[in-house]
């Protein structure tokens, strides 16, 4: 039987195409292998967002072909749209896929692995991801996305609602919701819709048990959203947000069309209206002409906060954006900035998990070894228990009794039902 790796570099929109080719390559007759080196085909979804993540896809392409020199190598995604010339000239690349080629992904895989037996899907998690949007129609001026993905393409619903069904009748407990830009969701149908309207529809399926939201641009956050999501039962209080900058001269220059204080209300209303909520924040630092007031500007901002993580990017030039002719920050000034916002994501972080410590949260079991069991609670915390009964995928309620700058440890009170 073919076995087939998939390798996932980037969003969660790469994240989610992976897990819906590998259920669409197990009902071929393929056969999923997490080592790499005995798989006969490896797809690789590559990213471009920055220079590393193209580096970090050479690497791999590299690495996993002294390790597997007999597999043939599939290299699709970002990275194989914007610059095919360089992974054509990589002699371990088998078949190259731009982004508009991914449809035939299918068909590729089947070529190379010939016909099989339909299988009976095991799923590779107890969380699913569903892309149910592509593309942005928006040019902010560090950003490739745009013109790697294209125009803002939404899923119709009936087929977002299968997807799910089928993803919930294979054991996922939690649902993610994934796409370049969520918010822009249902404005390209033929009937209009929004996202509003579309977790209203997901939420009434009876054997959904939770639904995850990935990056929100807050610019399209409505309070009519907002209550929605805060106020739902299914809906997990954990929401990260696409800010770039605390800075308004660097959000004008990024072309952002948003104020500090635009983000100011929005977060401080998502906390009121969700206590528990974990809330995290994309951060840029070193953009074209960020000066160190426009830093400290920024520092200042998320310190007095209420955001509990940050994800921080060190500005890395794109080609063909606006922002890559601009006069660059220093290197060593861009590492040291974002080193201390790391420092200052890593202190906000603990210091809010151990808000918890002595609580309950819901949890799913995520991974499970000998010594201890991994779970994931609905606001996002990644908590350590010891070895237990439960398996993989299964609902339980956690206690939080310990929390330091490198891990959340807890104990299972009970579990659920289902």
């Amino acid at each position: 039987m073919t076995s087939f790796s998939i390798q996932t570099f980037g969003c969660r929109s790469n994240q989610a195409e992976a897990f819906l080719w590998a259920n669409e390559f197990q009902k071929h007759g393929l056969k999923y292998e997490k080592d790499f080196s005995r798989s006969d085909l490896i797809v690789v979804n590559s990213c471009t967002l920055t220079g590393r993540a193209d580096s970090d896809t050479r690497s791999f392409i590299r690495r996993v072909s002294r390790l597997n020199p007999k597999a043939r190598l599939i290299v699709t995604g970002c990275y194989a749209q914007r610059a095919p010339e360089e992974l054509k000239n990589m002699p371990q690349v088998s078949c190259l896929l731009s982004n508009t080629e991914k449809k035939d992904l299918d068909a590729k895989i089947l070529s190379f692995a010939g016909p099989g037996k339909e299988r009976q899907i095991s799923p590779f998690r107890s969380r699913a991801s569903v892309k149910i949007q592509d593309g942005c129609n928006f040019q902010c001026t560090f950003c490739i996305i745009p013109s790697v993905r294209g125009k803002s393409v939404s899923l119709e619903k009936k087929e977002i609602l299968a997807r799910i069904k089928e993803f919930i009748s294979q054991g996922s407990r939690e649902i993610v919701l994934t796409g370049i830009h969520l918010c822009s969701y249902g404005l390209d149908l033929n009937t209009k819709s929004s996202l509003l309207e579309l977790l209203q529809e997901i939420e009434s399926l009876k054997e959904l048990r939770k639904l995850r939201l990935s990056s929100l641009d807050p610019r399209f956050l409505s309070p009519s959203l907002i209550e929605h999501i805060t106020a739902s039962g299914k809906v997990c209080p954990h929401f990260h947000l696409s800010l770039q900058s605390g800075s308004d001269d660097i959000l004008h220059r990024m072309g952002r069309k948003i104020q500090i204080e635009d983000y100011t209300n929005i977060l401080t209303l998502l906390r009121e209206k969700s206590p528990r909520a974990s809330l995290g924040a994309d951060i840029i630092v070193g953009f074209p002409g960020e000066t160190g007031e426009d830093f400290s500007q920024t520092y200042s901002f998320l310190e007095q906060s209420p955001l509990t993580y940050l994800h921080v990017f060190s500005y890395s030039p794109r080609p063909g954006t606006a922002a890559a002719s601009w006069q660059q920050v220093n290197g060593k000034v861009k590492k040291e900035r974002a080193r201390l916002l790391r420092d200052l994501s890593s202190r906000k972080n603990t210091n809010f998990r151990r808000l918890f410590v002595g609580k309950e949260c819901e949890a799913i079991v995520i991974k499970k070894e000998k010594a201890r069991t991994e779970v994931l609670t609905s606001n996002y915390f990644k908590v350590f228990i010891p070895s237990c009964s439960q398996n993989e995928g299964k609902e339980v309620k956690v206690k939080i009794t310990k929390v330091d700058t490198k891990k959340t440890t807890g104990q299972i009170v009970n579990s659920s039902s289902s």
